[in-house]
């Protein structure tokens, strides 16, 4: 733990749910993750891949070029994970004062990747912790794989700044940090002055955030030395009732 940090409040995953409800959020330790998706590190390591492949975000109204990603659309009902044609992420500007109301058509995520039974049974394990949470029912679910990197010298995680997403759940899983400082996570009250904060850093540890209860960011990035590239990979998974947020 770095000294300056906040620590975690990581949860037992026997208590995930019942800390959603009492908090809003729940933060979920890496061990306990892989154990939660019965899953090998080489199969975790199989879905991280991916992230070596990510095209630049086209789409940065701020400019940058500090965002690397890929987008896919599921329905996931139950065990039955159903991956539904491409199409574009849009969000309104309610939730993205930054980049609403864009219909934003990234590149999909690699058939590979979609292809392992680990992925599936993670969708799966997130959709079951939302219909606890909710009430059981088809879950929309866009997946979105970022790397922020610090090529320009700063990457912002969250260019919109605080926000809600207008869904049900958001999970962020924490994959990779590399020769970095900052990316501290964020989490407060939407309707309230309570708040935490904290960096996450074990690869495979889970954020997952009550969506109409609590608004979160990640304060940007640096390079630890400006000789390196530095790069924070993470994987969020949104989960909304009724369909697809269309424009």
């Amino acid at each position: 733990m770095h000294a300056q940090e906040f620590q975690p409040p990581y949860t037992p995953i026997a208590y995930g749910v019942t800390t959603l409800r009492q908090n809003g959020y729940a933060l979920l330790h890496a061990a306990d993750v892989q154990a939660w998706l019965a899953a090998t590190a080489d199969e975790l390591g199989a879905v991280h891949a991916g992230w070596n492949a990510l095209p630049a975000d086209a789409y940065l109204k701020d400019g940058g070029r500090y965002r690397r990603r890929r987008h896919s659309s599921f329905v996931v009902e139950g065990e039955q994970v159903r991956l539904v044609p491409h199409r574009a992420h849009w969000q309104p500007l309610e939730y993205n004062a930054l980049h609403g109301g864009m219909q934003r058509w990234f590149e999909p995520m690699l058939p590979q990747t979609v292809a392992l039974p680990v992925w599936s049974r993670l969708l799966a394990r997130v959709g079951e912790t939302v219909s606890a949470l909710h009430g059981e029912r088809p879950w929309f679910v866009e997946a979105h794989t970022f790397r922020i990197d610090t090529a320009g010298g700063i990457g912002r995680p969250t260019p919109e700044g605080a926000h809600r997403d207008g869904v049900d759940l958001v999970a962020v899983f924490m994959l990779d940090r590399h020769a970095i400082k900052g990316g501290e996570s964020r989490v407060f009250e939407a309707n309230g002055p309570a708040g935490q904060r904290f960096t996450l850093r074990e690869p495979w540890s889970l954020l997952l955030l009550d969506d109409a209860r609590v608004i979160h960011e990640t304060t940007p990035i640096q390079p630890l030395s400006p000789d390196e590239l530095g790069w924070r990979d993470t994987l969020v998974l949104t989960y909304r009732r009724d369909g697809f947020q269309e424009s």
